[in-house]
């Protein structure tokens, strides 16, 4: 496996440093009997089915195994699915998914690190939870979005004469931390990608594009500067509805400001537009929160 993993970090450009230091963490785990017994033990489950309880069941073991010789449980989280792409890869060959969507899938491992290190100044992934929807190829990279299915949830929609029901087959929109910026080019590109994907498993074939974040926050739909990729993105939805942060509470600072809530605006850094923008919008009192918004499908 350690081979495996050496050749998956060269694979996917994870840096030399990065690379080293989690071939390193799994050697620990590699020669501790029992912290070893649990990855192979894991590993061969993930073989013999993908559906299970990933986090009772898999996580939280790997991150317990971790423990038992001092590897942090962001680092071991982090490790244990690299180890299980080896085994998803033979299940895109046996789908006839592309090399393409796998790589890019598998890319959001690595965005993941990225983001660790930014918040937490630790190289593993604190959001490891998120991963699963990958692994039970449920969730696709396709282009610069990722997409999964979903049953629709809220009130009747209607737009362009198309309708939206309760239990409609919607496709979830997902954006991804990565190198490559939103523009219109890349995610028309990448709807267009989803839609081909996808449209034989809606059963009425109608496509409809969903997504739940918190730049689709009405309060906040304006903070952003208009020249921007992430204010066009954003305005490509129709928000229906959406949640509200507790007062004091500002659950998705790490995503915009690589930094967790600290409760002081001050604290977060002002180094792009768009956190100048926020920020200012912060320390007038703005609240936050998500967004859910729907795009009626051409």
């Amino acid at each position: 496996m350690k081979a495996y993993l050496e050749k998956f970090l060269k694979d996917f450009d994870y840096k030399e440093s990065d690379a080293r230091f989690l071939l390193e963490e799994y050697s620990k785990i590699q020669e501790n009997e029992e912290a070893n017994k649990v990855f192979c033990d894991l590993i061969e489950l993930y073989n013999q089915t993908t559906k299970f309880d990933y986090y009772k069941d898999f996580l939280v073991k790997a991150e317990n195994a971790g423990k038992i010789v001092g590897v942090h449980p962001y680092t071991s989280g982090l490790l244990i699915f690299m180890c299980i792409s080896k085994h998803l890869k033979e299940l895109y060959d046996k789908e006839g998914i592309s090399e393409e969507i796998y790589h890019d899938s598998m890319l959001d491992l690595r965005y993941k690190l990225e983001e660790c290190k930014l918040v937490k100044g630790i190289i593993g992934s604190f959001v490891a939870w998120w991963f699963p929807g990958f692994f039970d190829m449920t969730r696709f990279a396709l282009g610069r979005l990722q997409f999964e299915l979903s049953a629709y949830n809220g009130e009747d929609y209607e737009k362009n004469g198309k309708k939206l029901t309760k239990g409609d087959i919607v496709i979830g929109v997902h954006i991804p931390r990565s190198e490559t910026p939103i523009t219109k080019e890349a995610t028309d590109d990448a709807y267009a990608k989803a839609a081909k994907f996808f449209v034989d498993k809606i059963p009425n074939k109608q496509i409809v594009f969903v997504c739940h974040s918190w730049l689709l926050y009405k309060a906040t739909l304006e903070v952003f500067p208009k020249h921007t990729n992430t204010y066009r993105f954003i305005h490509e939805y129709d928000v229906t509805w959406e949640t509200h942060d507790k007062e004091g509470e500002y659950n998705d600072a790490w995503r915009l400001f690589d930094m967790d809530y600290t409760g002081n605006v001050d604290d977060y850094p002002e180094n792009t537009s768009m956190r100048r923008a926020y920020k200012e919008y912060l320390k007038n009192g703005g609240r936050t929160g998500g967004g859910f918004g729907i795009i009626m499908y051409k």
